[in-house]
């Protein structure tokens, strides 16, 4: 398989408030290159978010806004390219908005989501969240930090594969 997991971390409820993101690239099943970058949201930080992934504006004075991230990371969106995420709306969502907000287009691309494979394929979890299918598969996992979580997505994509077999994942891509 090819495609590329993302993860976005958000410093408030709204739709462009990106604080880091996290992309992890796998060609003919292997993870070949990681990508991790704060950003400088450009809004304020709702202490919830905060306390989730523990990112502060301190955190992201000197990062660069997402017009400079979007540079390193647009190559991986295209009508050709799978992205995978573990609850792809949010991503998906948190994507859009950002880009709406600064004015950059919105390009097509396939879509993945490995809570819905989740769902389907692992019916004996008590629930779907990333920690408990990671653990589920013995990935390590540090909860809410974009690289992390967008690694472990990758890798539970992976174990789907291998446990299901590739042809099983296609009936979830959009």
């Amino acid at each position: 398989m090819d495609f590329t997991s993302i993860d976005f971390e958000t410093a408030n409820r709204q739709t462009h408030s990106a604080c880091s993101v996290a992309m992890t690239i796998v060609r003919n099943s292997e993870i070949v290159d990681e990508y991790y970058s704060l950003i400088q949201p450009e809004t304020w930080f709702d202490r919830i978010n905060t306390r989730i992934h523990g990112i502060q504006e301190n955190d992201v004075i000197d990062a660069p806004k997402f017009p400079e991230v979007w540079r390193d990371l647009q190559q991986f969106f295209s009508a050709d390219q799978l992205v995978v995420a573990h609850n792809m709306p949010f991503d998906k969502r948190i994507l859009s908005g950002t880009l709406s907000h600064y004015g950059l287009m919105i390009p097509d691309f396939r879509t993945l989501c490995t809570v819905r494979s989740s769902r389907a394929l692992l019916k004996s979890l008590p629930n779907h969240k990333l920690n408990t299918v990671a653990d589920y598969y013995g990935i390590q996992l540090n909860h809410h930090h974009a690289l992390d979580d967008a690694r472990a997505c990758a890798k539970i994509l992976l174990n789907q594969e291998h446990e299901f077999g590739p042809s099983s994942l296609t009936r979830f891509i959009k």
